[in-house]
């Protein structure tokens, strides 16, 4: 897009929780299923059907909204959002409004190195609606659509950003560590690709240089950080192009397709008042202590920030690796229980950014499903670190660790892959490797260091990999002297 033109985004993101419950009834929160089968009066709406706040709802807000810096309201309610919609059997939606949980947090986002600070809005809790299953692959190009209710009534919490937001790049950014978090507070799973997670894009652009805001619009229900960020850059820049054209942007919703990757016009956009919400006379409002609060607060788990810093302090790796390692809890949970179990952080670190990850990303499984545990990759640092192996059988090693699920000792043994450190069998093999290869020893002895590299790898090549490689080097060195 130009620079003459600013992006300014705020981004209202919808989690789904972990409850086993729905948020107003005891019907199950499992994701699939058969289409209408995890439903029941309540969730449908069903006359006389009358809701009951599940509990863990309100105890999970309150972590979320700690963990993202904000007021908690000691006094809150539910509203009747009132809008018609397909999926919504009630004709509204149960959310809150003028008193929602939580209020004026804030989330510190890093791209391209810079820090910025995101202000969040405001926090609510709210039901899910169902979901149109639709013949085509976006509502736009569908002849027919169904309705599946299962969905309907599954808690949600919906937080809202201030629009801090100006490029694609920190919306994925943003959203990414929001994701982050909540995984770490064990509230969501954060499966954007189940629809667990989605998000809506309020874009809107303007002269840059200028403080007032242009006409935004809300793309509805993006669920990939890919998707969160591609969507962005189109919108602005169909948005910039139409007001050089000497067009007026439409305030309205619309939907992201992926597949041809532009936005497209759903219908217009309704304002606040167009919901006409009013207190839920069925549910009580919901009263917080300061008790409450500080036991939610003091329950915290140690969330990706921390965990960079002390990963920095304590493990001496990069902030850059430690950033790496800790988006995701269950890989920084690696870390910790193979440095636990005597493994140096650093080295540790390596092989989990290195060969790990590749069978772990190769086999779409997380560290928490890795089938080398956190204590035999520290098995195997530990035959690497008193010269039983090498880093090249190690390789190996990792592998056959994968493949049997056996620890390292085990298989070195059963493979005979010990380290050969006697000096006088490798001096054979030296010997023998010279004799073998005249051009790369004159080579050595008219001044190019670099020949000895090719004869190094020869030797190992012929242990099979086993001689030990600074063995290898000072026998080479010695003998090429002479």
């Amino acid at each position: 897009m130009s620079s003459k033109y600013e992006t300014v985004i705020g981004l209202e993101v919808h989690t789904e929780l972990k409850t086993k419950s729905k948020i107003f009834c005891g019907c199950t929160t499992e994701f699939g299923g058969d289409q209408n089968t995890h439903v029941c009066p309540v969730c449908l709406g069903l006359p006389g059907a009358m809701p009951v706040l599940n509990k863990k709802v309100v105890e999970f807000a309150i972590k979320v909204g700690l963990a993202l810096n904000c007021d908690i309201l000691h006094f809150n309610k539910f509203d009747r959002k009132n809008y018609y919609y397909p999926d919504l059997p009630k004709n509204y939606q149960t959310s809150q409004y003028d008193l929602p949980i939580c209020l004026n947090g804030h989330l510190d986002i890093e791209v391209n190195g810079e820090t910025k600070r995101i202000g969040i809005t405001r926090i609510h809790m709210e039901e899910d609606a169902g979901k149109l299953v639709h013949s085509g692959n976006t509502i736009s190009d569908s002849n027919s659509s169904n309705v599946d209710y299962n969905r309907t009534g599954v808690p949600l919490l919906e937080i809202v950003s201030e629009p801090d937001i100006r490029s694609g790049a920190e919306a994925k950014a943003y959203v990414e560590k929001l994701r982050s978090i909540l995984q770490y507070l064990e509230v969501s799973d954060g499966r954007m690709e189940e629809g667990s997670l989605r998000c809506d894009c309020n874009v809107s652009v303007r002269l840059r240089g200028t403080t007032e805001f242009g006409t935004r619009t809300e793309t509805k229900n993006v669920n990939s950080l890919t998707g969160i960020q591609k969507a962005i850059e189109y919108e602005a820049l169909r948005q910039a192009k139409l007001i050089e054209a000497g067009g007026k942007v439409d305030q309205e919703t619309r939907t992201w397709d992926d597949a041809q990757g532009i936005t497209l016009g759903m219908r217009k956009k309704d304002e606040e008042n167009d919901y006409r919400y009013f207190p839920e006379p069925d549910l009580v409002p919901i009263v917080i202590t300061d008790e409450e609060i500080e036991a939610a607060r003091n329950a915290l788990p140690e969330l990706q920030d921390a965990k960079i810093a002390r990963f920095v302090s304590e493990y001496d790796l990069s902030r850059e690796d430690a950033t790496i390692l800790t988006v995701a809890k269950v890989t920084a949970n690696y870390l910790d229980e193979a440095v636990n179990a005597g493994a140096d952080p650093k080295t540790v670190s390596n092989w989990m950014l290195g060969d790990l990850s590749k069978m772990i990303n190769e086999n779409n499984l997380t560290f928490a499903q890795s089938k080398v545990s956190p204590e035999n990759l520290a098995g195997m640092i530990a035959l690497i670190e008193k010269g039983t192996i090498s880093g090249k059988i190690a390789k190996k090693v990792i592998v056959s660790m994968w493949e049997t699920g056996k620890d390292a000792d085990t298989i070195v043994k059963e493979e005979g892959l010990v380290q050969i450190t006697d000096t006088g069998a490798i001096e054979e093999i030296v010997k023998q490797v010279i004799a073998n290869n005249p051009q790369p020893v004159e080579d050595f002895k008219g001044g190019n260091g670099k020949a000895i590299g090719f004869l190094v790898g020869q030797v190992m090549k012929e242990s099979k990999g086993r001689a030990n490689p600074g063995l290898v080097n000072e026998l080479l060195q010695k003998f090429l002297k002479d």
